[in-house]
């Protein structure tokens, strides 16, 4: 590791002010940036510990009858909090799904929008690679490409991002508040995260010296019918080949409101609000689902090892559909059959 300086502030302006440097980093639950660090993916001169910033730790109940996730709030708190378990079992559910229960423990709500992708060439600093170094390769293009994207990728780039977090928060249409040197400013979750185009190296639209303080879940009527389905070849401590989080609002057996997002496909968490479109107003079959993920899938490319997830991702939309018609079959040995 190189030597860095280290400094703690209690307030966001404290905070906000101190990262002024080029070289200065956030430190919150830490458990991605010590794994890039001890990799020399990553290597800061200033840390900034904003653990103790009390005004964005906790989750609380908005006037619009929304909920705010303070940036420090934890993700095992966020998965267990009875406002999020009553309002948003879609996200619990996502949370729960991810990681280990040390690092849920850990790991902040904010920092887990900033996890960087966990491609196997990227950790890697005998091989070439775009987000690590810009212009030197891609060699997952043409080499071991199995828990690669399927969609949106370039010819720069085709990492996936790792989150189960940010599909749920995909398919509620948070919002991210973030501050920073020129002021507050909000970003809709689905403009937060960035395709890799031609800058790759870049993961997201935050400005340098912006933090994130909060993300903001609207209210809705999804606590009904939700489905989080995650694939991976682990049950435990695996990321997702595919992932799909899905919401509907019904009107007997009739979708009037869709919502579904994807993860482990793309660069991002995602949606296709065309496909979410198709289904509003329809009934709830695997004839509309299958063609909402057809509409999802679209333009979808494998690079040989990865050819078998698209297949699977569809089979996964198809699925996930069925079981947010019916929640209580996610509880093992719960609920009808499918």
């Amino acid at each position: 590791m190189n030597s860095f300086d280290y400094k703690k502030e209690i307030t966001v302006d404290a905070a906000v002010k101190a990262a002024a440097d080029n070289k200065a980093m956030f430190l919150a639950g830490g458990t991605n940036i010590i794994d890039l660090w001890k990799y020399n993916l990553t290597n800061p001169e200033k840390l900034i510990d904003i653990n103790d910033v009390q005004e964005i730790s906790t989750i609380q109940l908005l006037e619009n009858n929304g909920v705010r996730l303070g940036a420090l709030a934890k993700n095992a708190a966020t998965a267990y909090d009875p406002l999020i378990e009553k309002k948003y079992p879609l996200l619990s559910k996502a949370i729960l799904a991810g990681a280990s229960p040390q690092i849920r423990n850990m790991a902040t709500d904010g920092g887990n929008l900033l996890q960087r992708t966990r491609c196997y060439y990227f950790y890697d600093p005998d091989v070439p690679c775009n987000k690590r170094e810009p212009g030197s390769g891609c060699p997952a293009i043409q080499g071991c490409n199995r828990i690669h994207a399927i969609l949106g990728t370039s010819e720069h780039c085709i990492a996936v991002f790792p989150s189960d977090m940010c599909v749920a928060l995909a398919a509620l249409e948070a919002v991210v508040n973030v501050t920073g040197p020129n002021g507050d400013r909000k970003i809709p979750f689905a403009d937060f995260h960035k395709l890799p185009e031609d800058t790759p190296h870049l993961d997201n639209n935050l400005e340098k010296g912006e933090m994130i303080t909060s993300i903001d879940l609207p209210p809705n009527h999804f606590s009904k019918n939700y489905a989080y389905l995650k694939l991976r070849d682990r049950h435990s401590y695996a990321f997702a080949l595919v992932s799909v989080a899905v919401a509907f609002e019904m009107d007997g057996k009739t979708i009037s409101k869709a919502r579904i997002a994807l993860g482990g496909v793309a660069h991002k968490p995602w949606r296709v609000p065309k496909a979410e479109e198709l289904l509003r107003g329809k009934k709830a079959t695997m004839e509309n689902f299958a063609t909402a993920a057809e509409c999802i899938l679209a333009g979808a490319v494998g690079r040989g090892d990865n050819d078998f997830k698209i297949p699977l991702a569809k089979r996964s939309i198809i699925r996930a559909c069925e079981m947010a018609l019916y929640p209580e079959s996610q509880i093992p040995g719960a609920g009808p059959s499918l």
